[in-house]
């Protein structure tokens, strides 16, 4: 496993420095039309979903959510938990979001440094009857979180440059 630890760790790395820049409007920043988001509602928060994806852009307020969405149940997996629904995983708000990030990545580094059967099956995020185990498991946790961290880079950057520039 110490190949996935090895990939994981920049890969946090790219994520946290991401999330380290972000300011409380950022997360909330609409780049478009039409985007994916987390709205106030009452004491919490309402997540925008659709079973069939239309074309949207993600909010970094949605994509922080989508990451500690499928981290929760990924572990829930890795831990012999029953996997909690969609629904019950709220978006901790922007002043609690980075921390409740690092810990489900402190989570996943704990998973990855005790694996000891990484050819054991694994039935997330694909079908149990797959036929995957929990390296693949861990390899799809990783990159998914690689393409995340990507997406969120891709809304702060040019988000930082234009309040940089007037």
């Amino acid at each position: 496993m110490s190949l996935l630890r090895w990939q994981f760790d920049p890969t946090w790395s790219l994520a946290d420095l991401h999330l380290s820049a972000l300011t409380p409007a950022d997360f909330r920043w609409e780049p478009g039309p039409l985007t994916w988001h987390v709205r106030r509602a009452g004491d919490g928060w309402t997540i925008d979903w659709a079973d069939t994806e239309p074309d949207p852009v993600p909010t970094i307020a949605w994509i922080t959510w989508h990451v500690g969405w499928w981290w929760s149940i990924a572990l829930d997996h890795a831990h012999g938990r029953p996997p909690r629904e969609r629904e019950s995983v709220g978006w901790p708000g922007d002043e609690n979001t980075v921390a409740w990030l690092r810990e489900l990545a402190a989570g996943w580094g704990g998973v990855l440094d005790r694996l000891s059967d990484p050819d054991a099956p694994a039935a997330f995020p694909w079908p149990a009857d797959a036929g995957l185990t929990v390296a693949h498991q861990a390899a799809w946790v990783n990159a998914e979180l690689m393409k995340n961290a990507a997406e969120i880079g891709q809304l702060r950057l040019p988000r930082a440059a234009q309040a940089t520039s007037g």
